[in-house]
Formats: structure tokens, C-alpha cells, sequence
């Protein structure tokens, strides 16, 4: 067989029907300028494309748009790997499956964060983004080409921290799911895979003692500040880093609805040694009281400080979120009414649950304050040198 011809026609034309074969495939030369398509008589739209550079790749065109993709590489791939795999495209597209958008990992979390944003409250939009970028690290690679052993094995690396491995697992379904509903993938590789246990609920609250050494080895930083003020008030530290001047008053403290974590609005009194700790308020009133170093958002940096803090205090295996429970603990020691309690806390189950919280408007607002009296006046006792 002569393939002169066919070098000829690669000159002239960008695209050409052939009947292709390992030795014509191997005979066909780079074009001078541009690229070469040489199409299988054999298969419609399958066909060989060579660069200018010399590289040749098996190619399919289909659908009314004339799309182009490329199976693989002429060399790495066989002539009849490539036809065999041609003709099941084909068929999925006839069948008419979708093939799913290229689009990488990154590129996905990305957009999947920024849709996220406007409809999650700010301490649950961190949560999304610390969990999907430090666990979930497969950067450039496509979304469609992720595999359930990837998951399992990054899921494996975030250790035995049961509610951090829940909580990573939940994550990263909720925008598998999302990515599947934006046509990035066919199929979710989280299928089948078992949803590790939640953890236990903690019990843990700090003793007096404990109290007194974390308080007193709270700097007067940003990070001390709002450890205090987490003593003082009992309030999830989510709303406390978000405060601005405007939700500060003379005697309350206001969380708006959309910063509070059961979406209603929270008025609670604000005590004397709470008011020296918050010190004196930004000259905006929407300017954040405890921001992050150097940048106007509200302060995030509670992994590198937290450390420090324990290690000053001699006080370990306790959480932010233990200042909570010692709070509403250390209230019932004292006579606080359960009621008052979670008003303070505002819960909405319990003592307002279900019909009660429908026809109970009372706003507790001087039994707040008796309470904030007495637990300010029993920290102060506690923690002076």
C-alpha cells in the first residue's frame, strides 16, 4: 500500500475520511500549520487528530454541535481500544445519557461555597469551607473522575475524632449531592458508603477551679476577650466573634435572627464586667468588635489560640463550647430557675417547647438580670488573684 497520498492530503485539507489502520494511522504526518482530522470510513466521527506538533489522539465528534473530545492518545492507546470505546459513547449518547461537564475539584468547591454563602449563617459556611478544603484535597482533578476509594481514603486520614469524621462525611455528601444535581457527575461515588456514627453528646463542664485558671490565663487580646465574654454570657461563640456595635446596647446584648443559630432574635442582659471586657465600642456601628488580625471579618483563629490557652492554664480536654454548659451548670447552683436559664441560652425546647412557646411571650427580662448579677459577682470572686 502506498500512503503518499494521503501525506499529500494532509497538506490540503483539515479533515479527511479514511479507512484507518495501525500502519496508515502510523504513516500520517503533521500538517504545516494547524491540525489534521482524519475520519474513520468505518465509524461515523471517529477519527485521528494530529497536531502540527506531530501528536496524533483518537478523537470523536458527535451530537448536532459537532462537540470533539478526545479518547487518548495514538500509542497509549489502541486502534481498537479506541473504536470500542468510540462506539460506547455513541451508544450512551443515543440511549441519551448526559456525559457529565468537565470541571475540576477545586474549581467545583469553589462554586459549590459561593452558592452556599448567601443561605448559611456564617459559623456554618466556615464549617462547609474548613471541611471540604482540609480534608478533601484532590485539587485538579476532574469532579467525574473521583472514585469511592478516594473518598474512603481521605475520609481514613481525618482519624478517630468521631464527630469531626461525622461531620466531614455529612459535608462532603451535601455537595456530592449538589454536584450531582448540577450534572458534574453521572453517579455519586458516596454510594453505598455507610454514614459513620454522630458523637456522643459531651457532658463536660469545668470545675471552679479550672474556671479560674482559664480565665486568669486569658489575655487581654482579641482571643482572651471573647473567651471572657463567652464565660460571662453563655452564648455560642459563633455569635459572639460576629458581634458589632450595633448589636451592643447600654444593658443588652441583641443577636439578630440571622446570626442566631435557631433563626430568632435574642435579647439578654449585659452585665458590668461584660461591658469592661467588650471595652469601648468601634466608631461604626457595623464594624465587627472582635475582629480577625488585620482584616475587618470576624476572628477565626480559635485552632492556634486555644492551644496557648490551655497549655497557659494547665486546663485540657474541654471545648469552646464547654463555656456553654459551665455557664448554665454554674446558674443552676446558684437558684437560677430552669426558664431563666434557657431564655438566656435561648433554647426553644424545653421549658418553651411545643404549645408553650406558642402562647409564652414573657421575656424574662429581670430574672436575666438577677442571674447575670449573680453569676458576674460569683466569677469575680472566683478569679481574683
Amino acid at each position: 500500500m502506498v500512503f503518499q497520498p494521503v501525506a499529500l492530503l494532509a497538506r490540503d485539507y483539515a479533515e479527511t475520511n479514511l479507512r484507518l489502520t495501525d500502519p496508515l494511522i502510523q504513516a500520517l504526518k503533521a500538517p504545516k500549520k494547524g491540525v489534521a482530522v482524519y475520519s474513520d470510513d468505518a465509524l461515523t466521527g471517529f477519527g485521528v487528530r494530529v497536531s502540527q506538533a506531530g501528536t496524533k489522539s483518537f478523537v470523536l465528534t458527535h451530537g448536532p454541535r459537532r462537540q470533539r473530545e478526545t479518547i487518548g492518545r495514538v500509542g497509549v492507546v489502541t486502534l481498537t481500544e479506541a473504536r470500542n470505546e468510540a462506539k460506547r459513547r455513541l451508544a450512551e449518547y443515543t440511549l441519551g445519557k448526559e456525559k457529565p461537564r468537565s470541571i475540576t475539584w477545586d474549581t467545583a468547591i469553589a462554586e459549590y461555597l459561593e452558592e452556599r454563602q448567601p443561605h448559611l449563617k456564617f459559623r456554618t459556611y466556615e464549617g462547609y469551607e474548613f471541611y471540604l478544603t482540609r480534608h478533601f484535597r484532590f485539587g485538579a482533578t476532574k469532579l467525574a473522575d473521583i472514585t469511592p476509594h478516594d473518598i474512603i481514603a481521605a475520609l481514613k486520614k481525618i482519624g478517630h475524632a468521631q464527630g469531626t469524621h461525622h461531620q466531614a462525611y455529612c459535608v462532603l455528601r451535601a455537595f456530592i449531592r449538589w454536584a450531582h444535581r448540577q450534572h458534574y457527575v453521572d453517579r455519586s461515588p458516596m454510594e453505598r458508603m455507610k454514614t459513620p456514627p454522630a458523637c456522643t453528646p459531651r457532658d463536660r463542664i469545668l470545675t471552679d477551679d479550672e474556671l479560674r485558671r482559664v480565665w486568669l490565663a486569658s489575655r487581654d487580646d482579641t482571643f482572651g476577650r471573647i473567651i471572657k465574654l463567652l464565660v460571662l454570657t453563655g452564648q455560642r461563640r459563633g455569635e459572639i466573634t460576629q458581634l458589632t456595635g450595633r448589636m451592643v446596647g447600654e444593658d443588652t446584648i441583641t443577636i439578630p435572627a440571622a446570626l442566631a443559630k435557631n433563626s430568632r432574635k435574642h435579647v439578654l442582659p449585659l452585665g458590668e464586667m461584660a461591658k469592661g471586657v467588650i471595652g469601648r465600642l468601634p466608631a461604626s456601628a457595623d464594624t465587627c468588635i472582635f475582629p480577625a488580625e488585620g482584616c475587618t471579618t470576624p476572628f477565626n483563629g480559635f485552632s492556634k489560640c486555644k492551644p496557648k490557652l490551655d497549655k497557659r492554664a494547665g486546663v485540657h480536654d474541654w471545648t469552646i463550647h464547654d463555656l456553654r454548659r459551665t455557664f448554665a451548670s454554674g446558674l443552676a447552683a446558684r437558684g437560677v430557675a430552669l426558664p431563666v436559664i434557657e431564655r438566656l441560652l435561648n433554647h426553644i425546647s424545653g421549658s418553651f417547647g411545643g404549645i408553650v412557646g406558642v402562647y409564652q411571650r414573657y421575656d424574662f427580662m429581670p430574672e436575666m438580670q438577677d442571674a447575670i448579677v449573680k453569676w458576674e459577682h460569683f466569677v469575680q470572686e472566683l478569679t481574683q488573684p
